[in-house]
């Protein structure tokens, strides 16, 4: 079966189940052949259990027995049937809480199907969700791109997860350069993004870079969100027109959109309004008039015509009975009009789901999740575009730009940690070997190992403003999970690396630390490995939770229980038993036992001499004098030879007296790195189980 497009289409004349198609594609301006895509969905139901909230008459009629309340079943969609075309703008229209984003969730796969009743179909085929992942692009609502990146950048990362290997960069870069074309971005092309604190494109740009990210693949469906929101009119007319040029290009673009000016809707080319759920009118827009002229409220001259039709909805839905009457009236309306339907009766010719799509890997048109050659079937469609290699490349290339351009972000971690550094470095400056020398040691190692936990904080907010654009490119397998965990492990190593150095140099030699050049080597890597478990803990909590507010609550208090378990506080031979496994858990633990034994592992050092025995007891008020005699009366009861210069205490006995031995300094440090994979590991699991895209 061959098709034959219009000329001025950007598709060549494909011979379906073939693999001639060569010719370079041209844009196109119309379709008037009948369409290759076509996307039906009939009876669309989606209920919730909406579970009532607590209250205190809900505890009073529990304390008199009263059965509990069963939850209250809300239908979102009721029986929403519609049809939209390859070619087609196809518009869901209503007032705010009126389904359009849960309808346009349902089509686009972001709800569980077994939550859902109606088909949904392509071609007149069930629409699997691997295939569907390949075939379509889902816009989201709110803007979700990383603001140092221009224009151009954002869309060619976006070229680089969507396009496959087997297309040249050379190709990708032109692919950007038209779609910068398309979406009227030419004079943005080399602008950052912005945000708040950094000056980057309009809001309308913004929109349209968000819309071109979603189709530098070409999709054969584009859902969007509420496109237009938050748009001036000019800005909101401008995106619509981008879409409707996407659309004659060969895409089903459905998007929701809340109250549309004249302009916006004189391009549309179906119209669904909804109310509460439930279908009030689904038409061409030019039927509008018609429809309310008949049930009897007909739109005034030089009116909108969809803000007469959502103010009839809102009236009505202030009612008692709601829009019912709107709504029995659209059913009986599209039986008078069979004209108006003719395609939804299927009158209109399917090409097989399985032709249409080669057709399409044939002529160029669709390319991601292809295997790059012309032999491409449905059933070799794959998840992924790239290997896992190229998605590591591109995913760290991306966060070396965005955060490259951001020092000052570095720079302020940096002089936190070193100011931490120079505070500790003067207050313990110069320890001398003594009982109290000894007593501000371990005080020192507790607060900097603790401190090297507490300043990765920082990155807590991190994943949390990543979240939504991970979500969005994970949803049509942008990128594999175990890809971004990695990357993003990678790419937040070298600024530890620094960090390491610079408190190590900021500290080892101000306090006098033991152990020459090796000691000050591994008191650098310990401090590295507890800023490789701590940045591992705060990534892991960043995908567990969602407010800012309440992780930074989370993480000190956890940190804060690991100091008081490290040993410091209390011995672990003291630790009760039901408390000893949080010791083990304690992430300073490790770290603090390792530089104990970088410092105290010597037993040629002294750290009490004869008199010095009495430090921290009732005899050391005492002058000199007194305590050299109470010294030789020991001495003479124990009969041994005591003198003011006989080491009483020496490194690996303070270690014996702090039980700090039960693993040795470099299974400490293992231990330390362990934790950073095993919470890195627990991150990676919460991505797969608990990050979901789709609502139930």
């Amino acid at each position: 079966m061959e098709l034959q497009p219009n000329p001025n289409s950007p598709h060549v004349a494909v011979n379906i189940g073939s693999s001639s198609a060569n010719e370079t594609r041209s844009p196109r301006v119309g379709i008037d052949r009948p369409p290759i895509f076509v996307l039906s969905f009939t009876d669309i139901t989606y209920k919730v259990n909406q579970t009532k909230k607590l209250s205190l008459s809900s505890f009073t009629k529990s304390s008199k027995g009263d059965s509990a309340e069963r939850p209250r079943v809300r239908t979102l969609l009721d029986s929403v049937s519609g049809e939209a075309r390859e070619g087609e703008l196809f518009a869901i229209l209503g007032a705010s809480g009126s389904g359009k984003s849960t309808l346009i969730d349902a089509l686009a796969n972001r709800i569980v199907r077994e939550s859902l009743n109606g088909t949904i179909c392509l071609n007149g085929e069930n629409l699997e969700s691997r295939l569907l992942k390949v075939l379509s692009a889902y816009v989201m609502q709110d803007d979700l791109l990383y603001p140092m990146l221009t224009v151009k950048e954002t869309l060619m990362y976006a070229a680089e997860f969507r396009l496959p290997r087997s297309v040249s960069k050379e190709k990708k870069k032109k692919r950007v350069e038209e779609l910068i074309t398309q979406l009227g971005l030419e004079a943005a092309t080399n602008t950052i993004i912005g945000d708040e604190g950094h000056r980057g494109v309009s809001g309308g740009e913004r929109r349209r870079v968000s819309i071109g990210i979603d189709i530098v693949h070409d999709p054969i469906l584009l859902f969007l969100d509420e496109p237009t929101s938050g748009l001036d009119s000019t800005s909101a007319f401008m995106v619509v027109e981008v879409l409707k040029k996407i659309a004659r290009r060969g895409s089903i673009v459905m998007l929701s959109i809340h109250q549309p000016s004249y302009r916006i809707l004189n391009l549309l080319d179906r119209v669904l309004f909804l109310s509460r759920g439930q279908t009030v009118f689904y038409g061409p827009p030019s039927s509008l008039s018609m429809y309310f002229a008949e049930f009897g409220t007909p739109i005034p001259d030089n009116e909108n015509p969809t803000e007469f039709a959502l103010d009839q909805i809102r009236e009505r839905e202030a009612t008692m009975d709601g829009a019912r009457e709107l709504v029995e009236f659209n059913k009986t309306w599209k039986r008078q009009h069979p004209d108006l339907f003719s395609s939804d009766r299927g009158d209109t010719p399917h090409i097989p789901l399985d032709q249409a799509i080669v057709g399409s890997f044939a002529s160029g048109r669709l390319v991601s999740g292809s295997n790059g050659t012309n032999s491409m079937t449905v059933a070799s469609v794959r998840k992924f575009t790239n290997p896992f290699w190229i998605e590591m490349g591109v995913l760290m290339k991306r966060a070396f730009t965005n955060t490259n351009r951001m020092p000052e972000l570095f720079m302020i971690r940096l002089g936190a940690v070193l100011i931490t550094g120079i505070i500790l470095a003067t207050i313990y400056w110069r320890l001398d070997n003594t009982p109290k020398g000894v007593q501000e040691r371990m005080g020192f190692f507790a607060i900097a190992m603790s401190t090297m936990f507490y300043t990765c904080a920082d990155a807590l907010p991190v994943f949390m403003q990543e979240r939504y654009i991970y979500l969005r490119e994970t949803a049509h397998n942008a990128y594999r999970k175990s890809s971004f965990v990695l990357s993003n492990a990678i790419v937040s190593f070298p600024p530890l690396i620094l960090l390491s150095i610079g408190f190590a140099l900021t500290t080892f030699f101000a306090v006098g630390l033991d152990g020459g050049m090796m000691g000050f080597f591994f008191y650098t890597a310990i401090i590295l490995a507890s800023f490789w478990a701590g940045s591992g803990f705060v990534t892991f909590l960043s995908g567990i939770v969602s407010h800012i507010i309440v992780g930074y609550t989370i993480v000190v208090a956890i940190l804060a229980y690991y100091l008081l378990f490290s040993g410091f506080f209390i011995n672990r031979d003291r630790i009760p038993e039901y408390w000893i496994w949080f010791h083990y858990m304690s992430l300073v633990k490790y770290p603090y036992q390792a530089v104990m034994q970088n410092e105290f592992s010597d037993p040629n050092k002294c750290f009490v001499r004869g008199t010095q025995m009495f430090d921290n007891t009732p005899i050391e008020p005492f002058n000199q004098s007194t305590k050299v005699e109470v010294l030789a009366s020991i001495s003479s009861s124990l009969h041994m030879s005591l003198t003011n210069t006989t080491c009483i205490t020496t490194g690996p006995d303070i270690l014996q007296r702090n039980s700090v031995q039960d693993l040795s300094k470099w299974n400490c440090l293992w231990v330390t790195v362990a934790w950073g994979f095993f919470f890195r590991f627990l991150f990676f699991v919460w991505l797969l189980v608990g990050s979901k895209n789709k609502r139930k």
